[in-house]
């Protein structure tokens, strides 16, 4: 049950996260461009939602789970010893996996 209240928060963190970063696009989109450049009209918030989306395609920001930290979480588990491993990944089943041991684990 915690497992979940603690994905659950997370997720609401991400989507509010999300939308205040689509209303930040929208108020500096609205406070810069149009002053800048003639021509240039305000957007709203599903446009800006767009634009942050158009963005994240064409330079690939907001770095993710194959963002440059993927080489640095394989060096550090190859640096971990078998014990470190299997303590890392019982936390990692007890938090955000089954809390049970797995059946091929337990066969050996």
């Amino acid at each position: 049950m915690n497992c979940k209240m603690k994905c659950w928060k997370i997720g609401v963190l991400v989507v509010l996260g999300v939308a205040a970063l689509g209303w930040v696009v929208m108020a500096l989109w609205n406070w810069l461009l149009p002053n800048l450049f003639a021509g240039v009209g305000e957007i709203d918030y599903v446009q800006a939602m767009g634009v942050l989306l158009l963005s994240k395609i064409l330079f690939g920001g907001f770095r993710g789970h194959c963002g440059g930290h993927s080489k640095w979480h394989q060096q550090r588990w190859e640096k971990m010893t078998p014990e470190e491993r299997e303590k890392f990944q019982t936390g990692m089943r007890g938090c955000c996996g089954s809390s049970k041991p797995e059946e091929g684990a337990a066969k050996e």
